[in-house]
């Protein structure tokens, strides 16, 4: 039987698609694995997300919600109980704000140095250092904070009669924690500046710091804007610090030299194995989570809208 009699020869097109064929069954299992990892992450945080809201609800059947956002006593754990929760919001985000004041002015002017300054074999071996930071167990921030912060620094200035545990402690202390954050984005979001606009600048006689701070810092403030409130998130889930150094007083005042309990502090304080399942205590621990997780998902929310508000602006 001649070629032509049985069809003939395959042509290119026949010869590529079987190719191509085959290609996707080898790929098969490496994308349906790929998929699987995905699907895991997802599946993951709407467990959590399920877990956390339902001992939320069994918690608001018996709190009011109107008490819990409004209340300024939380005394979950004595005999007159109270449910207010913004002594541990308040403290919450008044040391996580604190925490800022530090990181923010620092944390941009290293970035600064390092992305305008700095020669590159400068910045080859600060950044790095810098980093090391963020590997610290943030346990040995707390012990830092309670063993030289507090009382070399806090109690040192403000006298001697100041608590060992106080809010303005657990702030310095989270903001050096946070600063390597805020200064590795933020330069990374500078170096990101096309040399285009630098040059431009240069020929229109601006000088270097001119440059740093007209040119190339309005142009990376979507980048630095993200670092910053991706900072201060993790600002507030930080949690040995707080329990380690400000106390675990729900307290709520505007004074950084006293004694506060942040949301993670008290969750700390309550789950130490000593509190019955079942009962309202149990369920404050997830309230608790739920206010922290609705806080630095809203943080996260604004930092994704402001990366796309203000980078359409330089693009």
């Amino acid at each position: 039987m001649t070629v032509e009699a049985a069809g003939g020869p395959p042509n290119a097109s026949q010869i590529t698609r079987k190719g191509f064929s085959a290609q996707r069954a080898r790929e098969l299992p490496i994308y349906a694995f790929l998929f699987c990892c995905a699907a895991l992450s997802i599946v993951t945080t709407f467990g959590i997300v399920i877990v956390l809201f339902e001992e939320t609800y069994s918690f608001f059947k018996e709190v009011s919600i109107v008490e819990f956002l409004t209340g300024t006593e939380w005394t979950p754990l004595f005999t007159e109980k109270h449910f207010g929760v913004l002594p541990l919001l308040n403290a919450t985000m008044f040391m996580a704000v604190g925490a800022m004041f530090i990181a923010l002015p620092f944390g941009l002017a290293s970035a600064i140095y390092l992305s305008e300054y700095a020669p590159q074999t400068v910045r080859s071996i600060v950044k790095p250092i810098l980093e090391i930071l963020a590997g610290i167990p943030t346990v040995v921030y707390g012990y830092f904070a309670l063993q030289f912060i507090s009382p070399e620094i806090v109690q040192f200035i403000f006298g001697s009669d100041t608590s060992i545990f106080n809010a303005m402690a657990a702030s310095i202390a989270m903001g050096i924690m946070i600063l390597p954050l805020v200064s590795s984005l933020s330069e990374d979001a500078m170096r990101a500046v096309p040399r285009s606009l630098r040059e431009g600048a240069y020929g229109l006689g601006a000088n270097r710091f001119e440059v740093a701070t007209r040119v190339v810092f309005p142009a990376a403030l979507s980048g630095i804007v993200a670092a910053s409130i991706l900072a201060i998130s993790r600002a507030v889930g930080e949690t040995m610090i707080v329990a380690l150094v400000a106390g675990q007083i729900p307290n709520f005042s505007w004074n950084p030299l006293e004694a506060m309990a942040a949301m993670t502090a008290y969750i700390v304080q309550v789950s130490l194995g000593e509190t019955p399942r079942g009962t309202i205590e149990y369920s404050t621990i997830f309230a608790i989570g739920s206010m922290l997780f609705v806080t630095t998902l809203v943080l996260n929310i604004l930092a994704q809208w402001l990366l796309a508000r203000f980078r359409e602006e330089y693009e």
